[in-house]
């Protein structure tokens, strides 16, 4: 699942935007040691809620003011960015980068929730086709793709194939998504019917890594009791499981993706893994555990200004210029050492490399001007205000 959330309470908008003109000291604790601030990548295992992630960071860290940049669902593990201090202004431009995952879909078991933590709906014996193709992936060693694919497993390549050109996805019932104010999970586990509506979401890449036969069967049903008529399926008709990597766009969920795939080929399946291996330019090579004690959290912790600007858009500003920015006030090319080149969202570093604001082009329209052909200058509005501090005490390295 990747619908992002963000947690911490944050300044007033008023607040930021009528900040000192001065870069103020770093903020520190009680003990005068600087308050941890920045970017956290962690490993996240199996087990908590994106939740319990942050709740056990505050208490390690000693901060309250922490958030992070895209739900994980307790059963999956990998990449959370977690963003602690002046670092949760970032949350919305963090969480709409793309996310990269490896996953296991288990065939022929379905769940209400679409992961292995749900309830059996169905089962069934996979058809014999799918049986064939299965073997001749795994005979070939199973190609990622292409024409190898194709010809080992036509079926499985169409239905990859379909997915990689999926522009519309439905969410899963059991979702943070709100529906009349209420979480659409809440309302489905009160047995309510959900009906989402698809999002727009784009798949990047989709390959199969890897396809074995048997997989997790549903649990036996109590002693005494007659099976099911959609029991479990014989042994010689055991689930299968295919592994994939695949880089997706915001608000893509994987749990979809392994009941749609199911649906191409004619069975019920669910997710019975998920590790997401990167988030933007963060990825698991970079992340910490999460067990692993205050002082490695605090020496894993990248500074801001570097975290911004490895997901951003940098630009330079002046001395007066960072003063302006730090004001709130509009700004012009001439505020700039090295001014923004692209639309959108960049990070405005001050001529000492600290984060002053994020800042963005003015839209300006010139059909009411006396003179169309004589265009206004660019300006350039501060969108979200920092302190300018490192948050560690030290000089951002960029």
């Amino acid at each position: 699942m990747s619908e992002p959330t963000t947690e911490p309470a944050e300044l007033p908008e008023s607040a930021e935007l009528t900040a000192s003109p001065r870069r103020p000291a770093p903020d520190r604790t009680a003990g005068g040691r600087p308050r941890p601030e920045g970017v956290l990548v962690v490993d996240k295992p199996r087990g908590p809620t994106s939740h319990d992630v942050v709740a056990r960071l505050r208490r390690a860290l000693g901060v309250k003011r922490i958030g992070h940049a895209g739900t994980l669902d307790p059963m999956a593990s990998g990449v959370l960015v977690a963003l602690v201090g002046e670092a949760t202004k970032l949350a919305p431009y963090l969480t709409a980068q793309d996310k990269r995952y490896t996953a296991r879909v288990v065939l022929g078991v379905g769940t209400d929730t679409l992961d292995a933590d749900g309830e059996v709906t169905a089962t069934q014996p996979l058809p014999a086709w799918l049986h064939e193709e299965l073997g001749a992936l795994i005979a070939a060693g199973v190609p990622g793709g292409g024409e190898a694919l194709a010809a080992a497993a036509p079926r499985i390549a169409a239905a990859l194939a379909a997915e990689r050109a999926r522009r519309a996805q439905t969410p899963p019932a059991y979702s943070a998504i709100k529906v009349a104010g209420q979480r659409s999970y809440a309302l489905a586990r009160a047995g309510q019917a959900v009906d989402l509506s698809a999002r727009p979401v784009e798949v990047r890449s989709l390959a199969l890594a890897g396809a074995f036969r048997g997989g997790p069967l549903p649990p036996a049903a109590p002693a005494g009791t007659a099976p099911a008529a959609d029991a479990a399926p014989a042994a010689d008709a055991a689930p299968a499981v295919l592994e994939l990597e695949l880089d997706v766009s915001k608000g893509y969920y994987v749990r979809s993706l392994a009941r749609d795939l199911g649906a191409h080929l004619g069975v019920p399946a669910h997710l019975s893994a998920l590790r997401r291996t990167a988030s933007g330019a963060f990825a698991v090579e970079q992340a910490v555990p999460l067990d692993a004690g205050a002082d490695a959290l605090r020496a894993a912790l990248r500074p801001l200004a570097e975290a911004a600007a490895s997901s951003l858009p940098v630009a330079h500003l002046t001395e007066d210029g960072a003063r302006r920015a730090r004001l709130g006030q509009s700004l012009t090319r001439s505020d700039f050492s090295a001014a923004p080149e692209q639309p959108g969202a960049a990070v405005w570093l001050d001529p000492e490399g600290y984060v002053v604001a994020l800042g963005a082009p003015e839209v300006v329209d010139d059909t009411g001007a006396e003179d169309p052909a004589t265009p206004s200058l660019p300006r350039f509005s501060v969108l979200r205000g920092f302190s300018g501090t490192s948050g560690m005490g030290e000089k951002p390295a960029l």
